[in-house]
């Protein structure tokens, strides 16, 4: 039996810990937070014999129903990518404030303004590309990426907000199905199908469609990479806006160098979406499993998003300077672009060591098929574009 001090003792302990538990997630509910949020509307590229243009808005909304929020600052630096050098080529930026109660200034300034409760404010951002003559700026832009840049003011102090857009110069034309090179699988056949580089502005459905609609046959299998369905839902953040706490900061140094949980701010982005606790409570239990010899528990016990999470570096640019989350509610997402296609859809992860990982796969989905197809991993890891990829029984 166990004595009373060692009860007494190990009682201690149980309450220590709770306490930390709560402690922990106190903190992290009362971190300084803007309730602020920045939407992208719709944006339009226009091509000039001279040039670029591109124009759209943006929407800052406050959802809280009674804190008010300052922006005093709000600034737009365009990174362009392109497939030469882009040394001559010459950018120009303007935004308009679009205040629902208030004139823009003439010279541009962007002047402190208030975002009220349940209240909302917009922009307009112009931007254009010129390059020297005899050169062919529209042929050699690819994409542009819209660094936003702004600061919210408030009860919570001070906080400088980034976020980034992603807006294609470029899209290639759909596979013709009568010139489509299929590749021969184990009892299938494969095609990936180069697209745009997705980002926020797109529509799954419609980048479904337009790659992939007129190659569809009924029995076919179509699958989107977790990552590229996890950016076009914008769950994405660039690591400067990231504060990691004090448990980020020396749990990370336990994970292994190559993980995306290895950076304070990699795991702190874990920590923001399950809590301390179940970080901690996983790591604890993970690694007491793991000394009597079964391991991959922690990544079972903190969640999916655990698996999911790709740090800086892990996707291809611009979004290898922020941290990719695991796509939202994959399942709904494969239900519904099955039923508008008219074939199956999956949601896969896929590395070049043949592991292959089905998120999530619409209802008669035969995921033996997908392994089998998807295990060479014929969308690649590089900057192939082919986030799409099409498998059909043979």
């Amino acid at each position: 039996m166990i004595g009373l001090p060692l009860l007494c003792f190990l009682l201690v302990l149980l309450l220590l810990f709770g306490l930390t538990l709560l402690v922990l997630e106190l903190r992290h509910r009362l971190r300084p937070a803007s309730p602020l949020l920045l939407r992208p509307g719709s944006f339009e590229v226009r091509r000039r014999a001279d040039g670029v243009e591109v124009s759209g808005d943006i929407t800052i909304a406050n959802p809280h129903g009674r804190m008010e929020v300052f922006v005093p600052e709000l600034r737009v630096e365009p990174v362009l990518l392109g497939k030469g050098s882009l040394a001559g080529v010459r950018r120009s930026v303007s935004i308009t404030p679009l205040h629902p109660d208030e004139e823009a200034r003439p010279d541009g300034y962007w002047f402190a303004y208030i975002v009220k409760g349940h209240k909302r404010t917009s922009a307009r951002i112009d931007l254009r590309f010129t390059a020297p003559p005899g050169v062919d700026v529209a042929s050699l832009l690819d994409t542009l990426w819209l660094d936003v840049r702004w600061v919210n003011y408030g009860p919570f102090g001070r906080l400088e907000r980034r976020d980034g857009i992603l807006v294609p110069l470029q899209r290639p034309e759909p596979i013709d199905p009568a010139q489509a090179h299929w590749r021969r699988g184990e009892s299938c056949e494969v095609l990936p199908l180069r697209t745009h580089l997705l980002g926020v502005l797109d529509d799954p459905r419609q980048v479904l469609e337009r790659y992939a609609g007129a190659l569809l046959r009924p029995g076919d299998v179509l699958t989107i990479g977790e990552t590229p369905l996890a950016v076009i839902q914008g769950r994405y953040h660039h690591p400067s806006t990231v504060q990691p706490s004090l448990l980020a900061r020396q749990l990370c140094r336990v994970f292994h160098p190559t993980s995306s949980l290895a950076t304070a701010c990699g795991l702190q982005s874990l920590i923001d979406l399950v809590g301390p606790a179940r970080v901690l409570c996983a790591w604890l239990a993970g690694t007491a499993l793991k000394l009597v010899g079964s391991k991959g528990w922690f990544y079972r016990l903190a969640g999916d998003q655990a698996r999911l999470i790709d740090d800086v570096t892990g996707t291809t640019p611009p979004y290898d300077q922020t941290i990719v989350l695991g796509p939202h509610q994959p399942e709904l997402f494969c239900d519904e672009m099955a039923q508008a296609l008219g074939v199956a859809v999956a949601v896969v992860d896929v590395n070049d060591l043949g592991r292959v990982k089905v998120l999530a796969a619409s209802r008669g989905c035969d995921q033996e098929l997908l392994q089998r197809a998807l295990r060479p991993n014929p969308a690649g890891n590089a900057n192939e574009r082919t986030p799409l990829v099409l498998v059909r029984p043979a």
